[in-house]
């Protein structure tokens, strides 16, 4: 299985891909020449985080047989990833995979605070229902991962190629073996192999700020909800409880392409998640020194005490046009990052796919249960969830103008604290305690909920 989320953004374009040799640019048929076998049509997903576990299981339950889960990531790779939201749809099938939601909620808050923080000053929070539930993508991940049936996942192996042979699509691999399939299902998240080979003029283009992630040991005011601490335009602190009594925060700060290259190693484009290693001690200190200009207490301190450390660059691209390519006779889709991937703050990134995972199952099964042509499923698939991930597409530049995120410019000084005495009076943060007196108390969301 893959990485994080955000993670599990190794360059999948180390030489040039290879494409399908059918024309792609063509919608894709009224009408598939794919014959149907006694148990369905070989079926090959592509990326093991998330999407597309949820895709394979949805498939095994739904009685095709022929089903495989290839991810790059070696299964000796260390995995982990942060906090992400999910939405009831998205509940509502993981329920059906009989993945009960102690097994991946730690704390069961339909939540989110959000704060002003001026001059180092918690401001009024807003409270702001959630529809769902909150959890980490490391407790998601190792839920559906021990469904898969032992033989389904292939790690360690990468796609390099598509093309066709004798009709049918045809995948090829880095180590120089190829197999055929009758629909490939990419789900191989933001640094998608499909994506460059099925949508080549897609690419991504850096966003102009970085989310820096940290896990804290110890939760110093008793939170339980996720909370959103806003100190002004061009910065925006999150954070969460996670497993084993700590949490987990994401600061959002701009960096221009050049800074995020000093700090990481690499270009934006080049490195999609930064693993801990590749923190340096200029990104560190940069997030600490922001941490102190901007941040109440304790949160200042627990994000300089913070020992784990990793980042992303927050990345746009322009809205698909289409999830559905014919290859040959069969079927290449696009769902999920691959297809689209959104801005962490529209909560729609696991969404997306995992919805999107569904109603590609509900459509195929149509396919083999009452031979609904599968030209036709697709596309009405296609035309029930394209809308949506338009829509998350175009909606994150617009939260992050909101907040100031995204400019080409790094985020700028704080505006001084208006005294000094009332400021070192005032930056503690509401404890648990405070309960007792002042009803439900406001605890501070990871803003990086996906």
């Amino acid at each position: 299985m893959r990485s994080a989320p955000q993670s599990g953004h190794t360059n999948p374009h180390p030489g040039t891909p290879t494409a399908p040799s059918a024309p792609l640019a063509s919608p894709a048929p009224a009408s598939s020449s794919v014959a149907r076998p006694p148990d369905g049509p070989r079926i090959a997903v592509i990326g093991g985080s998330l999407s597309g576990p949820t895709v394979a299981l949805l498939l095994g339950q739904a009685g095709f047989a022929n089903v495989c889960l290839y991810e790059a990531t070696p299964a000796s790779a260390t995995l982990g990833g942060g906090l992400i939201s999910l939405e009831h749809p998205s509940l509502t099938v993981l329920d059906q995979l009989g993945i009960g939601q102690h097994e991946y909620v730690h704390v069961p808050s339909e939540t989110i605070w959000k704060t002003p923080v001026r001059g180092r000053v918690l401001g009024e929070p807003i409270r702001r229902r959630y529809p769902g539930r909150f959890t980490t993508w490391t407790q998601l991940h190792q839920a559906l991962g021990r469904r898969i049936p032992h033989g389904m996942a292939h790690t360690g192996v990468r796609i390099t190629g598509l093309t066709t042979h004798c009709g049918r699509p045809l995948l090829h691999f880095a180590d120089g073996h190829a197999e055929a399939a009758d629909i490939v299902v990419f789900a191989d998240g933001r640094a998608s192999t499909g994506r460059a080979l099925l949508d080549p003029g897609r690419r991504l283009r850096y966003a102009g700020y970085v989310g820096h992630r940290g896990a804290q040991t110890g939760n110093p005011t008793g939170i339980v909800d996720f909370w959103r601490l806003e100190p002004g335009p061009g910065v925006q602190f999150n954070i969460a409880p996670v497993p084993g009594g700590g949490v987990d925060w994401t600061f959002y700060l701009n960096a221009t392409a050049t800074q995020y290259t000093e700090m990481f190693g690499a270009a934006p484009c080049r490195r999609l998640f930064v693993h801990a290693r590749h923190v340096s001690d200029v990104a560190r200190e940069q997030v600490d020194a922001n941490a102190v200009r901007y941040l109440p207490e304790p949160y200042a301190t627990g994000v300089r005490t913070s020992t784990t450390r990793t980042a992303f660059p927050v990345m746009d691209i322009d809205p698909p046009t289409r999830m559905v390519w014919p290859v040959g006779d069969g079927f290449a889709v696009l769902l999920g990052d691959a297809l689209a991937p959104v801005r962490a703050h529209t909560g729609r990134g696991a969404n997306n796919g995992i919805e999107q995972a569904s109603g590609l199952v509900d459509a195929l099964a149509q396919h083999l249960r009452h031979g609904a042509d599968l030209g036709t499923a697709l596309i009405g698939w296609q035309r029930r969830h394209l809308p949506a991930a338009v829509a998350a597409v175009q909606r994150g530049p617009e939260i992050g103008a909101r907040l100031g995120l995204g400019t080409t410019t790094p985020t700028p000084p704080p505006t001084p604290p208006p005294g000094t005495a009332a400021a070192a009076t005032a930056v503690a943060a509401p404890t648990a305690a405070a309960a007792t007196t002042t009803g439900p108390v406001p605890q501070p969301v990871l803003a990086g909920v996906r």
